[in-house]
Order: structure tokens, then sequence, then C-alpha cells
């Protein structure tokens, strides 16, 4: 079993950044995928970025350029970093851990979540 503890959302306004970090335990994930996804009230939960095990990255489009995910496999963690937060941006952010894409099955593992709140 992993367990993943998301850490680093808190109210930002608009504009600024914030670093997200989701930390495993029970085992190594160094040969999994890593992602972050999110969800907002009333909506389905949208994928964000992921990172491979060997390192290559894929981003929603709407998050390229703003958005960076990394992981250092020593600490098994991996971060977001999420700069010029918008107010479309507000969730609970979720990380998983599971193989690489974009679609939630793909992932075994999750975390409890993160809020993320951006005031205008």
């Amino acid at each position: 079993q992993v367990q993943l503890v998301e850490s680093g959302g808190g109210l930002v306004q608009a504009g600024d950044s914030l670093r997200l970090s989701c930390a495993a335990s029970g085992r190594t994930v160094s040969n999994y995928a890593m992602g972050w996804f999110r969800q907002a009230p009333g909506k389905e939960r949208e994928f964000v970025a992921t990172i491979s095990a060997g390192g290559p990255t894929y981003y929603a489009d709407s998050m390229k350029g703003r958005f960076t995910i990394s992981r250092d496999n020593a600490k098994n963690t991996v971060y977001l970093q999420m700069n010029s937060l918008k107010p479309g941006d507000p969730a609970v952010y979720y990380c998983a851990v599971g193989r690489f894409g974009s679609t939630p099955k793909l992932y075994d593992y999750w975390g409890q979540g993160t809020q993320v709140t951006v005031s205008s």
C-alpha cells in the first residue's frame, strides 16, 4: 500500500505562486508515475500534470507554461509549482501514483487532497 499526503495549499491572490508537495510512504514510488489532479465543487476531477518514473512530463493544455511538476525520488515526493494563479484555478488538488497518463483510472493510489483558493 502507498499512502500519499499533500501539503502546501492555501489562500493566495490572483497572480501569486504556490508550491504543492506530496509525500509518499509505505513503499518506494520511484518506478511509478506521479500525477496531480484537481476538482472544483460541482465539477469532475481534472488532470493537471504527470511525471513518469524516468522524468518525462505531460501537462494539461491550460496548465502549460504556468505549472511545473517535478519529483525527488530520494524523498518519495512529487511537487507542483503553480505560478500566475488565476480565479479559475481554485480546487482541491490531489496527487496520485500509478501509470503515466492523464486519465484518473491509470492511478492506483490517491491522496486526500489540499485546498487551493485564489482571491481576485
